[in-house]
């Protein structure tokens, strides 16, 4: 096999991350664009020594499970790679992901896989969004990368991700641009002003946060977008960032321009302050989903010491606090945690602390001054525990852990380490499709020690 080679090849199933898996001669071929069941014409475009990647160029036969997408910018958008799988099969497919994950990288012979729990809304779900500015005839324009590319975005009229506010707030961000002459960034060459429109939204408080982001100085007039803003009466906070750096970044400090400095979430029955650079997760229907599956599954009576490991802006730890004796966060970044205390005291929640610190350097500080943790919940970032985190948390000796995970592959791996290093036995896994359409699926998985 030969890279650039254009071969025949029937896709068998998806891997996770997205590609389809075929072989060739016996040899695996990962195919971007290929859907099981797909009989399709795929170019090689990387040769290693136990498998092969290659691109679909064109589908001779398509395969049993393809549905019309209902987006038209599908296949040029760089997101939702899957509106063209039927959803069903969208969510057995990250099942069997999550399964083989813990079979093949975990050593888990039959693990205690529970039944997913699929999203409650397949299109609009999103409560947060960040388009590109692109510079076309008709002045700027906001969208998403095109697919595979870096240097170029595409257009969108329309996202079926967001709400009709926010394709509103984009489409009103679009004409003033337009009609204050303003140029868009160009990230080839580096020119240009406009960069990003960040929309956040509170899905169960209808409000509204908007933050825009230009490159150096302050070449438009920040009243008249204001008020083109406020005539959608959903926005309540309205932001400007500078990136003066080539990087593609939205999380930077921002200046508020009017409104409030956040707006408000709500998830079971709790009220969340969201800021421009504040975590939550994307899609508030199903992150309740996962937040009661954490708390299902750490089993609460009222006399337990919680460590809530990666707490973020203390969602998790929160929605557990009525359960708890106490509840103890770490978090590295201090603007989260800075976030959670705040979201403490909003919801009159006292037996819940938030600390700033590196989680593996922290853990025997914390241990000192909340004693020993009944109950640990570790909500880590797509790498998995860290190296020490995993050690040092594997060290506790907790009775139980419940594990918050985005990615199966590293959750088998830590897993692993769990159960031969330190005694625990996995006794649930319940994945949960956060994400419709994309690769993207989390889990909660729960450990007790033997």
């Amino acid at each position: 096999m030969k890279k650039w080679e254009e071969l025949e090849l029937r896709v068998d199933s998806l891997a996770y991350g997205g590609n389809g898996v075929a072989r060739h001669d016996g040899f695996v071929v990962f195919v971007r664009g290929g859907l099981p069941g797909d009989l399709v014409k795929a170019q090689v475009t990387k040769v290693k020594r136990g498998f092969a990647e290659a691109i679909t160029t064109s589908l001779l036969e398509p395969g049993g499970g393809r549905v019309p997408a209902p987006c038209p910018h599908f296949g040029s958008c760089g997101g939702c790679r899957f509106q063209d799988y039927a959803y069903e099969l969208q969510v057995e497919t990250k099942a069997m992901q999550v399964r083989d994950a813990l079979v093949r990288l975990g050593g888990f012979v039959d693990p205690p896989l529970e039944p997913i729990v699929p999203a409650a809304s397949q299109f609009h779900y999103r409560n947060k969004l960040e388009y590109s500015f692109t510079q076309t005839e008709a002045g700027p324009a906001l969208g998403f990368h095109r697919a595979g590319r870096w240097d170029e975005v595409l257009e969108i009229d329309e996202c079926l991700l967001t709400t009709d506010v926010g394709n509103a707030i984009r489409t009103a961000v679009q004409g003033w641009a337009r009609e204050e002459n303003l140029v868009a960034y160009d990230q080839a060459t580096q020119k240009g002003y406009l960069r990003h429109l960040v929309v956040r939204e509170g899905r169960n408080t209808g409000q509204a946060l908007v933050m825009l982001v230009t490159a150096p100085q302050e070449r438009f007039d920040s009243g008249y977008l204001v008020d083109i803003l406020r005539r959608i009466p959903e926005v309540r906070s309205i932001h400007w960032a500078v990136n003066d750096t080539p990087a593609e970044v939205t999380n930077l400090p921002s200046k508020l321009l009017w409104g409030e400095a956040a707006i408000e979430e709500e998830i079971l029955g709790l009220r969340f302050r969201v800021r421009p650079n504040a975590f939550l997760q994307t899609n508030t229907e199903m992150a309740e989903k996962l937040y009661e599956a954490a708390r299902e599954f750490a089993q609460l009576t009222g006399e337990q010491t919680v460590y809530d490991l990666y707490c973020g802006t203390g969602t998790i730890g929160l929605a557990l606090a009525a359960g708890a004796l106490t509840i103890w966060g770490v978090e590295i970044s201090e603007e989260a945690v800075a976030c959670a205390i705040e979201n403490a005291e909003l919801n009159g929640i006292t037996n819940a602390a938030f600390f700033a610190g590196n989680v593996g350097q922290s853990i025997e500080e914390l241990r000192e001054r909340a004693g020993q943790p009944d109950v640990i919940v570790v909500d880590p970032p797509r790498a998995g525990l860290a190296g020490k985190a995993l050690r040092r948390t594997g060290a506790l000796e907790a009775p139980r852990l419940v594990y918050v995970s985005c990615n199966p592959t590293t959750l088998a791996s830590d897993l692993a380490v769990l159960r031969d290093e330190y005694g625990y036995e996995l006794l649930r896994c319940r994945p949960v499709d956060m994400f419709p359409h994309t690769p993207h699926i989390e889990s909660v998985s729960l450990l007790e020690r033997r």
